[in-house]
């Protein structure tokens, strides 16, 4: 009986551990974990909720946190509020500390109540400020709302979009790939056409069309799962080629001619015997496309196309860093496309070393 993965080509180590090992690939791990825990303890970790806003905090600056006391002593972290002001001079809205009171930072406190993966009730916060205190530690967007909270809440849907994609994507092209490598002919000749097909269409501008004519009145869960659906049923094609011309090969060996003489049927023979056999080039592709999906999603969401306001998303949130005043004034705008580059890198590097474990012969020497 044949084996379902072939092991010979892995390394004597665990996965894992090859990939802790490698130095830039252990760092891009362990830089991934710290995303996706953050992100998925979100309600815990940020001091606001989804909907805070505070209208006359617009553009607010980051807040200073202090350990250090007027005497100069060391004391428990603290911070002040800020003030807005105009400047007439300048035209300007500008902020100053307020250094008439403090507010001390405090750890575990009872803040907002919430549901802690959904179904959990808490109140707790992993970090707030006293009552009448304000902390904000990448300071606000143009509605007053928190932009760190919104990072964290953001990236739930930044980092998860990729994922559910792939549940689509892969399976749909791993069965058409193997259909059409398995039985050739005129149905290997037409399938490979329809993929080529799909594959000619501008990707990019096919997304933009299709979510420019969803309805406006569609909810944010509505908008997102369309855009899953839409990211997966465009890039399934081009793996299925892959997936079809190893196929090809693997169906001429002797366990896929012995499964046909025992009588198993064709779609039996190729899920459990073919399919299988791809699996070392599967799993580096579906690394290297997490990327890439994470990318439309923010450049949708980027164009306004995407995730809406007030629901956050990297793309989304990104869009306020455009304008050339917010870039020099207000680099903290920044901060979701430094971190849509730290994790798009972080699993292209993650790709690449899983690549050289399972195939050691395409590692340049």
């Amino acid at each position: 009986m044949p084996k379902l993965f072939d092991f010979n080509q892995m390394p004597k180590e665990n996965l894992l551990r090859y990939i802790l090992k490698d130095k830039f690939a252990k760092y891009a791990f362990i830089i991934l974990l710290i995303l996706y825990l953050t992100v998925f303890l979100a309600s815990f970790i940020s001091p606001y909720s989804k909907e805070y806003s505070n209208r006359d905090k617009a553009y607010c600056p980051p807040s200073k946190i202090y350990i250090i006391n007027e005497k100069g002593r060391l004391s428990l972290p603290y911070t002040y509020n800020y003030i807005r002001y105009y400047d007439k001079e300048n035209f300007d809205t500008k902020y100053i500390e307020d250094r008439t009171k403090k507010y001390k930072v405090k750890y575990f406190a009872k803040g907002e109540k919430y549901k802690l993966f959904g179904f959990i009730p808490l109140n707790r916060h992993f970090y707030n400020v006293e009552k009448g205190g304000e902390l904000y530690l990448l300071g606000t967007d143009i509605n007053g709302r928190d932009n760190f909270s919104r990072l964290l809440f953001g990236g739930q849907i930044s980092l998860t979009i990729g994922f559910l994609a792939l549940l689509i994507s892969f399976p749909l092209g791993m069965l058409y790939g193997g259909i059409s490598g398995y039985f050739g002919g005129k149905t290997d000749f037409i399938m490979m056409r329809i993929a080529e097909a799909i594959m000619s269409i501008p990707s990019f501008y096919l997304l933009i069309i299709l979510a420019s004519i969803l309805p406006a009145n569609m909810t944010s869960a509505q908008r997102f799962t369309l855009i899953v659906v839409i990211l997966a049923l465009i890039g399934w094609a081009g793996f299925s080629r892959v997936v079809r011309g190893m196929v090809l090969s693997i169906k001429k060996k002797e366990f896929v001619i012995s499964s046909e003489a025992l009588g198993a049927s064709n779609l039996r023979t190729i899920v459990y015997h073919i399919l299988p056999q791809t699996l070392s080039y599967v799993i580096v592709a579906m690394t290297l496309s997490v990327p890439s999906y994470i990318l439309s999603e923010s450049g949708l969401s980027f164009l306004g196309l995407g995730i809406q306001q007030p629901d956050a998303s990297w793309g989304n949130m990104l869009k306020e860093a455009q304008e050339f005043i917010n870039i020099i004034s207000r680099p903290w705008l920044l901060t979701p496309g430094f971190l849509i580059f730290v994790a798009v890198l972080s699993f292209n590097v993650i790709g690449d070393t899983i690549r050289d474990a399972i195939d050691p012969n395409s590692k340049e020497r």
